[in-house]
């Protein structure tokens, strides 16, 4: 059969490309921007990429076309999709239908830590020997691609709460009938589509509500939102992590933490991962892989060699002595959390944060007025204010000095080099490609030294 996935280089829909790669179907694929990692993967699984979705693309004449919520009503592919009558479905129903029946789903959802906990809960059942499937929204280092089919009945999945598609608009996880579940944290997200929070704690409820009574729930005890979700109704087994009856860990200096289950010591994780967050990661992780018949103490053994998912917190060089990373956070809180943890790794060493408000809900300015406090920890923020509908240097203004503001992708990697200097810490952070910063800051942070040694 021959697919032509219409936003292929998301890394959902290009997870959704691999997968039915690996099933022996024909698969292409269109976008509008293509950039690695994503775009290195569908490279190398041979998935021709078309760019643009003109409607003259309908020519292709797949058996099946399936829909990325990336495109609306109006693109003029699915304009002439529909008129001409075509077969088409979205990337969660061809997982529902295509990969998951008869599998036991472990899905991974909430606002925050998606990625990287999902990405922990596949490695940690690849190292316990249990050949998981996967479809993770990024590409793990220690896996090495973003999705699999797998050869065992266990298969890990991203669960986003955003819609499914333009003629689908319950959130994607309601499609996966998972048996494991575990939900990170919840805040206010995709502004586009939920008028506020109480609208996602309602797709999170129906999320639970598909749950077999059988089935475990892993959840953030210390989280508000997702609280009152479970106050509304949980029909399966539930265990909490940051919650005394439950997962605990308490971070010490160097990173390390011991993971104890209702105070009962189980292993000490030390790895090279910053922050409290992926101390709470893992401790979702290791509880989910618990539930389906992985140790602990096994699930600690695999964290301590796990090297993270690209894309988060990921060292992309040390040009010049500056170390420079490129990280995912576009919210907030994660923005925020990402900052504090390079703080704990690189103490009074500066921190430059370089910042592309690029989601739809930073891009409505639903979020403008925490901007400033979020960035807080870095000493100098730089932010790119290209497409934004709002006037980032006010929302920036209570950082003063410290804060710089610019419409021109040259000019602000400009600044950067002539701010920087030996020692510091660069982070980039953006859910897109951000047009292609980290290389270009490596590139031209590097000239100066290249140059004095010629």
């Amino acid at each position: 059969m021959h697919l032509h996935v219409l936003g292929i280089c998301g890394t959902f829909m290009g997870g959704i490309a691999v997968l039915a790669r690996a099933a022996g179907h024909r698969v292409t694929g269109s976008d509008a921007n293509a950039y690695p990692p994503m775009s290195t993967q569908l490279a190398a699984a041979g998935i021709e990429i078309h760019e643009g979705f003109a409607a003259e693309r309908i020519a292709l004449a797949p058996d099946l076309w399936v829909v990325g919520n990336v495109v609306t009503r109006g693109n003029p592919l699915v304009e002439e999709i529909l008129d001409r009558g075509a077969p088409f479905t979205s990337g969660p129903q061809w997982l529902a239908e295509h990969v998951l029946p008869g599998r036991h789903v472990l899905a991974v959802a909430g606002t925050h830590g998606k990625t990287t906990t999902t990405a922990m809960l596949a490695w940690i059942l690849e190292r316990a020997g249990r050949r998981p499937g996967f479809l993770v929204g990024g590409v793990p280092t220690d896996l090495e691609c973003s999705a699999r089919p797998g050869e065992s009945e266990l298969f890990v999945v991203e669960a986003d709460e955003y819609d499914t598609a333009f003629f689908d608009k319950r959130s994607k996880f309601v499609h996966y009938r998972a048996r494991t579940a575990v939900l990170t944290n919840l805040e206010f997200d995709h502004a586009d589509i939920f008028p506020d929070l109480g609208a996602i704690e309602t797709q999170f409820h129906h999320f639970v509500r598909a749950l077999p009574r059988s089935g475990l729930v892993v959840a953030n005890g210390a989280d508000a939102a997702l609280a009152r979700v479970l106050g509304r109704g949980c029909w399966s087994r539930l265990e909490r992590f940051d919650a005394p009856d439950g997962w605990t860990a308490e971070l010490a200096p160097d990173g390390s933490f011991e993971v104890r289950w209702r105070g009962a010591p189980q292993g000490r994780v030390a790895w090279a991962l910053l922050g409290d967050h992926n101390r709470a990661n893992a401790l979702a992780a290791i509880a989910a892989a618990r539930d389906v018949g992985v140790a602990p103490g096994v699930a600690i053994e695999a964290l301590n060699a796990f090297r993270g998912v690209k894309r988060r917190m990921e060292l992309r060089g040390t040009p010049g002595g500056v170390a420079v990373y490129d990280d995912f956070a576009h919210h907030p809180t994660a923005i925020a959390t990402t900052l504090a943890g390079l703080r704990r790794k690189v103490g009074a060493a500066r921190i430059l944060a370089v910042l592309e408000p690029r989601s739809n809900t930073m891009k409505l300015g639903v979020m403008k007025d925490e901007l400033a406090a979020s960035l807080a920890a870095a000493d100098v923020a730089f932010c790119y204010t290209a497409n934004l509908g709002w006037d980032a240097a006010a929302a920036l203004a209570p950082l003063g000095s410290r804060a710089r503001a610019s419409a021109d992708l040259d000019a602000l990697v400009a600044a950067i080099v002539r701010e920087a200097r030996r020692g510091d810490a660069v982070v980039v952070m953006s859910n897109g490609g951000f047009g292609g910063i980290q290389e270009k800051l490596v590139a031209q942070l590097g000239r100066p030294l290249r140059e004095a040694a010629g």
